[in-house]
């Protein structure tokens, strides 16, 4: 069994946001030179401070695409290197409701990639007041 190279790991914080208590909002796994990948934890709709701004479907998930962004930058990658998105939301009706509007969000911060999707309905969500989670993997190709 082969170990994890720990200098290979890096975890992502944007530096103006506030920590995280007990997880680590992304992982950068470098997989040989100048390759990596990069894990990207279940983000809400809320900010950097942790507080949410509001409890509109559409614009926790405009703030929750805001903050994978975000981290991924951390880690030098572009939304254009995500390869994977799941979806994770309290209602489905609200979801499908905020399509529209989620779609301009999604394009706004996204643009127009298209990786692998998945929406699942939950029963509910750690923080009470979020809608919505969004987790990401994202390959970073080398220079």
């Amino acid at each position: 069994m082969t170990t994890l190279d720990e200098t290979a790991m890096e975890f992502l914080q944007p530096p103006d946001w506030k920590p995280p208590r007990g997880y680590a909002n992304g992982v950068l796994h470098r997989i040989q030179p100048g390759d990596a990948l990069i894990f990207v934890g279940g983000l809400i709709g809320w900010n950097a401070q942790q507080e949410f701004e509001t409890d509109d479907f559409a614009l926790q998930v405009r703030q929750a695409l805001a903050n994978v962004v975000a981290v991924l930058a951390e880690g030098g990658a572009k939304p254009e290197h995500i390869t994977r998105m799941t979806w994770y939301v309290k209602n489905k009706r609200e979801y499908v409701a905020a399509y529209p509007e989620i779609g301009k969000h999604y394009r706004e911060f996204i643009g127009r990639h298209f990786p692998a999707m998945a929406a699942v309905e939950v029963a509910d969500l750690v923080e009470d007041r979020a809608k919505v989670e969004i987790e990401v993997t994202a390959c970073v190709p080398g220079e």
